[in-house]
């Protein structure tokens, strides 16, 4: 019995007790969290996560008994992520081929499923071949390193998502930042270029913070003048922008001008997980040689694999979903406007609350949720510092009374805290 009473002494308690580091160095750590955790608080920019008790939807139920709120903050522009026959087809893969692979693509992690959706994601975009990651996250991690040497260039804009600034650290490539849709900033940049063998213009087809669009027509266009490919991060666009819902390449008219696209399964297409790279085959392959987080990571689990592909299935028979979103977009837009707020953004389901002030945004987002309006408020690090916002994001599911209700909230609450 002694020996039982010491090990439980040793280690803190029974089994599933917490245990925290001892020594001088994690006593150190622990007060710089600490205090770093403390100027997060003091700041206003502290972000808590909501715990949904139900599936995502335009309707959701919080737990500790929040029922009836309307979301207004998911990346579920099309509504599929509780689409029935999304979740048959889930059901059906994992029953079929199992919960996951335990392996890589290349060891014993591919199956027939994988390289199904790959090909139907190349068909659906118009290109040659496609490449599936854990996320688009990974996929924009992996593409740049595997794909630009010292002796290229990349030119990507100021407020590309993180993942594309982060893959693009991990590059060799000599680097270039362009202010935001400049394009002549961009010019100047790649005429500097010129030396380089590859020039590779980066961007986000729809920015995910302010609900605006490249100008892909121009960015082509100098492409082209200037021998340079073009990289597109379709993130928040695949699925509803253009008339079938292929993006903003689509939208813009230069599909055949667009080299390379990376997108996700996470948002429009089944919202569950996922991500790729489409474009041509050559390209492709060298990613299955050499890009980092494709040869490191598990492959996607089959329900995530047959809620994606069902998903393309719908979108491809028929466009009615995708077009379903300009009409409440524009609903959203044109009321918050005449209420008196400011939109970022033009024509996209991001539609911007722009408040300026981070504490604002966060008090603002909380009022809102006590009315019944899920939103959340962005602050820095996520958008620069001044450019506080409640980012509202409209789904084809929503109704015409959901953003209504929406609409009369943010009336309310604005004025409550001076912000109309």
């Amino acid at each position: 019995m002694w020996r039982v009473a010491a090990v439980r002494a040793r280690w803190g308690g029974g089994a599933g007790a917490p245990r925290a580091a001892s020594g001088a160095a994690a006593a150190q750590l622990r007060r710089w969290l600490e205090s770093e955790l403390e100027g997060i608080r003091g700041a206003g920019t502290w972000k808590s996560e909501r715990i949904i008790a139900s599936r995502q939807g335009p309707h959701l139920r919080l737990a500790g008994g929040g029922a009836g709120i309307i979301n207004f903050c998911a990346n579920n522009y099309l509504g599929l992520s509780s689409h029935p026959e999304v979740i048959r087809a889930a059901v059906e893969a994992l029953e079929k081929f199992g919960a996951g692979l335990s392996s890589v693509r290349f060891i014993c992690g591919t199956q027939s499923i994988h390289k199904d959706l790959e090909e139907k994601i190349a068909r659906f975009h118009q290109r040659e071949d496609a490449i599936l990651y854990a996320s688009c996250f990974d996929a924009n991690a992996g593409i740049f390193e595997a794909l630009l040497t010292p002796e290229d260039a990349v030119l990507s804009d100021e407020l590309n998502h993180a993942s594309i600034i982060d893959g693009i650290r991990l590059c060799k490539a000599n680097k270039y930042r362009y202010k935001h849709m400049d394009m002549q900033d961009l010019e100047a940049k790649l005429k500097e270029a010129q030396k380089y063998r590859l020039r590779l213009v980066a961007t986000d087809g729809a920015f995910s913070m302010d609900g605006d669009i490249a100008p892909l027509r121009e960015i082509c266009q100098l492409a082209q003048k200037y021998n340079a490919l073009v990289f597109i991060d379709e993130c928040h666009a695949t699925g509803f922008l253009g008339p079938s819902g292929r993006g903003t390449d689509e939208l813009l008219g230069v599909m055949d001008k667009v080299t390379i696209i990376n997108s996700t399964l996470g948002k429009a297409l089944g919202g569950a997980a996922g991500g790729y790279t489409t474009g041509p085959k050559p390209l492709i392959d060298l990613l299955r040689q050499r890009s980092r987080p494709y040869l490191f990571s598990n492959s996607l689990p089959p329900a995530v694999v047959g809620c994606a592909s069902k998903a393309l299935d719908l979108l491809m028979e028929s466009n009615a979903i995708a077009q379903s979103m300009a009409a409440k977009t524009q609903r959203f837009r044109s009321k918050m406007a005449a209420a008196g707020f400011t939109i970022s953004g033009k024509d996209h389901p991001i539609c911007p609350v722009m408040l300026g002030d981070a504490r604002l945004a966060s008090v603002m987002a909380e009022d809102m949720l006590n009315r019944g309006i899920y939103v959340i408020g962005f602050s820095y690090p996520v958008v620069p510092k001044g450019k506080a916002r409640i980012r509202v994001q409209i789904s084809a599911v929503h109704s015409d009374e959901d953003i209504d209700r929406c609409v009369e909230a943010f009336t309310e609450v604005g004025r409550k805290h001076g912000a109309l």
